[in-house]
């Protein structure tokens, strides 16, 4: 074989080597037809070449977009008959009547607005939802029906109230006359006003406020009272001034003293309660006695306590008695005392009802006495619901805690105005105050509590260093 066409079939079986005979002059690609088993399924669209036929439905696709199909097109319309070269264009000349409009290019329409027009065939796809109506099955039986009550005469119960409804005007009121706008004179009208948006709600029909929904919700008259009878800001005694009377600071001391001596029993009675009396504490000694305990006395009282004693207490009061039956004769007498107790009962009330007759007096004074203790009883429990007006009651788990008074000594009283140093919390002083007066329940300041413990590690740089 010549080494030429040996070089050939050795470049001819690289995977990269196009050969030129099998090449698109067009598109520079193969043509060679790829040999394929078209018996499955699978290869069927993958393999087989149907441009021609989605070349044939674009075509279609487009003529319906732009006028409709050629084939079912008027010869008029697709030809038209050449007579030669047009004629030179003549100026017209002007109309002279007036009022009578001038034909030519202005009629016609721009370019521009002929491409923009919709010249398809094709109608519009039709928006389903557009036309859907939710309830639109329940509503157009109900018009049936109300056609069909309607034609019998008959008022339905929505109609009824609709006719019963009062108008808004009457028949006698007038309506009011507009001012002109020009009118400097007039009022000014704020169309913003709360005034006006209320009064207009008041004036319109109660029951079209309330099937709207602008009626307003009746205040419950709860809300319009105070939950305390304390002011806002409670003024501090005239103890507490920075420059006090002798007696007014000595009055606020006292309170002050009166306050720590009742923080100093409570915690003395706590104390005392959770000491542990002398007497109560376990020694050495007792504790073992009591390990000690039944050891060796129990032995010895076993042996002295006879048999026949023991077998005495064993056959004891397990024994169940049965009641013996009653006879008959015993019944009825039974029976007979029970009717007899019954009447003399009887007899007695009656004696004690005609006794009271003749204690008439007695009794009346009895119940007046009565009356005068539960007035008593009344005016105390008033009295005592006005002074927990001014008490702050228990809102919530925790207890109102009062503010600490804030009082100087009489050493640390400043001369001055400029010497005197501010003590207490602007802060705290209002959420105390909002707390007593029951606007809020009474709070404490929430624990921080890790989640997850600390880890301590040692970097890497420290240990390095140490």
């Amino acid at each position: 074989m010549a080494p030429g066409r040996r070089l050939k079939r050795v470049a001819a079986s690289q995977p990269g080597f196009l050969s030129l005979k099998n090449l698109d002059p067009k598109s520079g690609v193969s043509t060679r037809r790829k040999r394929v088993n078209k018996n499955k399924k699978k290869n069927w669209n993958k393999y087989s070449n149907i441009d021609d036929v989605d070349d044939f439905l674009e075509d279609i696709r487009h003529q319906e977009r732009t006028g409709g199909l050629l084939s079912q097109k008027p010869d008029d319309s697709l030809f038209f008959l050449d007579a030669g070269p047009k004629p030179k264009h003549v100026p017209k000349v002007p109309d002279q009547l007036e009022g009578k409009k001038r034909k030519g290019k202005l009629q016609r329409p721009l370019r521009i607005d002929m491409i923009l027009q919709n010249d398809s065939h094709i109608p519009p796809v039709k928006d389903v939802l557009s036309h859907q109506h939710p309830n639109a099955k329940k509503l157009r039986r109900s018009a049936q029906k109300a056609e069909h009550l309607a034609s019998k005469g008959i008022v339905t119960r929505t109609q009824r109230k609709q006719l019963n409804r009062k108008p808004l005007l009457n028949k006698g009121d007038k309506k009011s006359v507009t001012e002109a706008n020009n009118n400097l004179n007039r009022d000014y009208f704020d169309i913003w006003s709360q005034q006006l948006c209320d009064t207009a709600k008041d004036s319109a029909d109660p029951w079209y406020l309330q099937q709207t929904g602008k009626k307003r919700v009746k205040r419950p008259d709860k809300l319009n009272k105070k939950p305390s009878v304390l002011p806002a800001v409670e003024v501090i005694a005239p103890g507490g001034s920075y420059n006090p009377d002798f007696f007014s600071h000595q009055a606020l001391l006292q309170e002050a003293h009166g306050v720590e001596v009742k923080k100093q029993k409570a915690e003395d009675k706590i104390n005392k309660r959770l000491a542990v009396n002398k007497e109560d504490v376990v020694t050495a000694e007792i504790i073992f006695q009591e390990q000690v305990e039944g050891l060796v006395e129990e032995s010895e009282e076993e042996e002295e306590t006879p048999i026949e004693e023991r077998e005495e207490d064993g056959v004891g009061g397990g024994a169940i008695v049965l009641a013996e039956k009653k006879t008959e004769k015993q019944r009825k007498k039974e029976k007979a005392e029970r009717i007899k107790e019954q009447r003399r009962k009887a007899v007695r009330t009656m004696t004690s009802k005609r006794q009271q007759l003749f204690q008439i007096r007695s009794i009346r004074a009895a119940v007046k006495t009565q009356e005068q203790r539960t007035f008593a009883r009344q005016k105390l429990r008033k009295a005592k619901m006005e002074a927990q007006k001014s008490q702050p009651r228990r809102l919530g788990k925790l207890k109102f805690q009062p503010q600490d008074l804030e009082v100087k000594l009489s050493d640390e009283l400043a001369n001055t105005l400029r010497q005197l140093k501010p003590e207490g919390s602007v802060i705290q002083d209002r959420f105390k105050s909002l707390q007593k007066r029951n606007l809020i329940e009474p709070r404490e300041r929430a624990k921080f509590t890790r989640r997850y413990k600390l880890k301590y590690v040692e970097k890497r740089a420290f240990r390095a260093i140490t």
